[in-house]
């Protein structure tokens, strides 16, 4: 499934639905890949030692798939080297109600919580203008530079000027 952004960058997404785990610990997961490439995500999460991790895992995958699936079938050009996890998230789910037994004939009530998990990717906004980034950066930084060390020396003969006409005085 992809959805167009406000720029009209694709987004790409998955969908886990009804896991057996809270959303509060499949967000902890979550927010380690959030942001994150899709290839260091997908280390992260095959050594990440929760539960939920290798789900994840596999709608990561999902999500990526639907990527390359979906730009050859519109005639995109789709770079899988520049794709990062747009949004991961951990969604509430039905509550399965269920009761445990208690002393004296009694019974307490819990909820088992459910968890729908959606994983989202696109590519890193401006990813064709790096190159003209990186150059501009590099021109400008010896001219800030250059001007700091200008502002440095003039401040340092202030200085000296100042602490010599206290001594002549």
């Amino acid at each position: 499934m992809a959805v167009e952004t406000k720029a009209s960058q694709p987004e790409y997404r998955a969908e886990a639905r009804f896991q057996r785990v809270s959303p509060q610990k499949a967000r902890l997961v979550l927010n380690l890949v959030k942001g994150r490439g899709v290839q260091q995500a997908l280390e992260t999460l095959a050594f990440t030692k929760k539960r939920i991790a290798p789900v994840i895992h596999k709608v990561l995958t999902s999500a990526l798939d639907n990527a390359k699936y979906l730009s050859d079938e519109r005639g995109l050009d789709l770079d899988v080297d520049n794709l990062i996890v747009k949004t991961a998230v951990a969604n509430d789910g039905p509550r399965m109600k269920r009761i445990r037994p208690a002393p004296m004939g009694r019974a307490f009530r819990y909820q088992r919580r459910l968890t729908h998990i959606i994983v989202s990717v696109a590519e890193k906004p401006g990813s064709e203008g790096l190159v003209t980034r990186a150059e501009a950066t590099a021109t400008a930084r010896p001219a800030k530079k250059a001007a700091k060390k200008a502002a440095k020396a003039t401040v340092k003969t202030g200085r000296k000027t100042s602490s010599k006409s206290k001594s002549a005085a």
